[in-house]
């Protein structure tokens, strides 16, 4: 019994060592240890796919090529050339004119055209005579005044007015000028004083080129344009 006690006594006290020295290593837990992994976790704020999407319009639009603004338009597109001498005309226009349009002066030219060759087919001097310069008025109602001397009579109808295509500007001086080409579909006959046909057709639709020039002194409050030059 007694060497049983000492052996007994020899492993307690070896028992006492090894948890001694575990608790040294491992220490005890006093409330103040950091919190466990998980607490941790819930604290955070993990970038999740919605963040990672978020940062790439960043990146792209930081890009070059797609901040770089697109090129303005050329500002006569659609009626003259860049670089050309109509370009240049219309410059000059617009530098007396900054209200200057082609896309406006285009109808009104083609409703001048219309106006100004029923009034002389009509020979109605007064209408002529708000459309067009001094000088073209005298030659027109000088040409009106030999036909009416003759007995003749204008019998015409515009079928349509296919071009009106401007095709010189420039400036002199403050007066602007405009040149417009129309292609025009009419149909036109002149009868004698007993009802001859003496030029033209009426059963046949003829096709009608004319260049007109137009011009408009900028320098007064007068915004018509008035036709100071024809052409075939």
């Amino acid at each position: 019994m007694g060497s049983f006690d000492i052996i007994t006594l020899v492993f307690l006290g070896l028992a006492v060592f090894v948890i001694f020295k575990l608790r040294s290593v491992l220490g005890e837990r006093t409330g103040a240890e950091p919190p466990p992994f998980e607490g941790l976790r819930r604290d955070s704020q993990p970038v999740t796919r919605d963040d990672k999407v978020v940062n790439v319009p960043a990146r792209e639009a930081e890009s070059p090529i797609e901040s770089e603004a697109p090129p303005p338009a050329f500002r006569w597109e659609g009626f003259a050339e860049k670089g050309t001498p109509l370009a240049d005309g219309f410059d000059a226009i617009a530098a007396l004119d900054p209200g200057f349009q082609p896309a406006s002066f285009v109808p009104g030219a083609k409703a001048a055209y219309e106006m100004i060759v029923t009034a002389f087919n009509n020979g109605d001097r007064k209408s002529l005579k708000n459309l067009l310069s001094r000088e073209n008025f005298d030659a027109f109602s000088q040409d009106i005044t030999e036909r009416e001397a003759r007995g003749e009579t204008v019998q015409a109808n515009f079928v349509s007015i296919d071009k009106a295509d401007i095709v010189a500007a420039g400036v002199k001086g403050r007066v602007a000028e405009l040149t417009v080409k129309f292609v025009s579909q009419m149909i036109n006959a002149t009868k004698d004083k007993n009802g001859a046909v003496v030029d033209g057709n009426l059963d046949q639709v003829a096709v009608v080129t004319d260049t007109w020039t137009f011009a408009r002194d900028t320098g007064t409050k007068d915004p018509n344009w008035r036709l100071v030059a024809t052409g075939g």
